[in-house]
């Protein structure tokens, strides 16, 4: 049976432990059903364990750490500052407040990420180290790899998870007595983003035409995008999440059931590619 946890002082050895332990594992520990989550359990699991004496509250944050997480790694050293200070902070009443943070931010945070780092300064950088070494200059490819590697690890990610280790610990002093309001305010956010992605991301047309005489009407011109444009992706995102629900339904097996359903119904010309 939970109880309510002490309030523990982690050090500043604890913390830094949790940085090194996700900055170096990051992506190494992944699967295609919580994505990102083994990492970050891995990475928190020891303070957590100082922070929960009690096993079932230390079993709960496990679990709760371990739903649905995935985010661009370098943005994501901040989401792991402040999932930490919350608990730390307030136990395990800030598990649902730290899921909810989690869910908000990892959408947007990948999106700023990638954008930058994974594309824009990677590229800025293979640019500027193939050339040099297109030009038979062997040192200074490897060695400005190593010297942006080093900016980044001490000026981009450690900033970061300390910067959401310090939010993480004001949004509890400040917000400490209505989580519940900061939680479902998390959730709405949350929510907004991943139905904002759902006609960005996924790409659903019929091909179905009707005939009737000599006029014809394209069902998903003609019909689905004049009455709600993306209802096909709605729809589909909507089934996914009704067959997760249930326990009979893994994400491997909902993702052999899209991949044939979508060569069943190509084949047939139900579906067809969106241009």
């Amino acid at each position: 049976m939970m109880s309510e946890n002490q309030t523990v002082k982690l050090t500043k050895r604890d913390k830094e432990t949790v940085f090194w332990r996700y900055t170096v594992i990051t992506n190494s520990l992944f699967n295609y059903a919580s994505m990102e989550a083994p990492s970050l359990v891995y990475a928190l699991s020891p303070a957590l364990r100082k922070i929960y004496k009690d096993d079932d509250d230390y079993k709960a944050s496990l679990k709760n750490q371990y739903k649905y997480f995935n985010t661009t790694p370098i943005m994501a050293e901040s989401l792991v500052g402040a999932s930490l200070a919350m608990e730390e902070k307030d136990g395990i009443k800030a598990l649902e407040p730290v899921q909810s943070l989690k869910t908000s931010l990892m959408g947007p945070f990948a999106g700023i990420g990638d954008s930058v780092f994974n594309v824009m300064m990677n590229t800025i950088i293979g640019s500027i180290t193939g050339s040099l070494a297109l030009s038979g200059n062997l040192i200074a490819p490897p060695l400005i790899g190593f010297v942006w590697a080093m900016i980044m690890l001490f000026a981009v990610k450690r900033p970061l998870f300390w910067g959401g280790y310090n939010s993480g610990v004001a949004i509890v002093e400040k917000f400490g007595d209505q989580l519940s309001r900061l939680t479902n305010a998390a959730s709405v956010l949350g929510v907004t983003v991943v139905g904002s992605l759902v006609p960005t991301v996924i790409k659903i047309q019929t091909g179905l035409v009707m005939k009737t005489g000599k006029v014809s009407t394209n069902v998903q011109t003609d019909m689905l995008d004049k009455i709600m444009p993306s209802l096909l992706p709605v729809l589909a995102t909507y089934i996914i999440y009704k067959l997760l629900d249930s326990k009979k339904w893994t994400p491997t097996k909902c993702i052999f059931l899209v991949i044939v359903f979508a060569l069943v119904c190509s084949y047939f010309g139900i579906l067809t590619v969106p241009k």
